[in-house]
């Protein structure tokens, strides 16, 4: 997998101050994307060990609520297998931090309905997180006065009492 930045102080990407992965791959191709140079797989880095210990160290202090992984997409197949024992160690490492992610595949899509995005492991990616944004960007829907996502299609879902109840529940704070 290969990533394209990360930021250690990132307060547009979820509640509250973050760290941010935006890793690289995306088939959605969404018009009017904010960073197309993220479809490319091959765009940026390497995610490696030393990316993943970086990501840790930032994670520490105090201030910083959580993780969130966007891109790109981090559902896209070959980011989920390199993804999930990352998830896990931020889980292992930091539990009283949240994890969002974003993804153009809607929840139900990620669930099983879409073949291609649902993967022997994305339900295990989906148990670990704590928030997923979900849905493709519409341009002809975009709003800029949304909090953490860019068009009203798109929903913030609170993916632990998702799965949980068997419906769909959104995150509030």
């Amino acid at each position: 997998m290969f990533y394209g930045a990360i930021k250690d102080c990132d307060i547009a990407n979820g509640a509250g101050v973050r760290v941010s992965l935006f890793v690289s791959g995306c088939r959605n191709h969404c018009k009017g994307c904010f960073q197309p140079e993220t479809w490319a797989f091959d765009y940026g880095q390497e995610f490696t060990s030393e990316t993943e210990d970086e990501i840790i160290s930032m994670m520490k202090p105090a201030y910083i609520r959580g993780l969130t992984v966007l891109g790109g997409d981090p559902f896209e197949p070959e980011n989920q297998r390199a993804l999930l024992p990352f998830i896990r160690r931020i889980r292992n490492e930091y539990p009283s931090k949240d994890i969002w992610m974003y993804s153009g595949y809607t929840f139900e899509e990620l669930m099983g309905e879409n073949p291609h995005c649902h993967l022997d492991i994305t339900e295990d990616i989906l148990g670990s997180i704590d928030v997923l944004i979900d849905g493709r960007f519409e341009e002809h829907l975009r709003d800029l006065s949304l909090q953490f996502r860019g068009s009203s299609n798109q929903r913030i879902i609170n993916v632990s009492k998702s799965l949980t109840s068997g419906e769909l529940i959104l995150w509030s704070e």
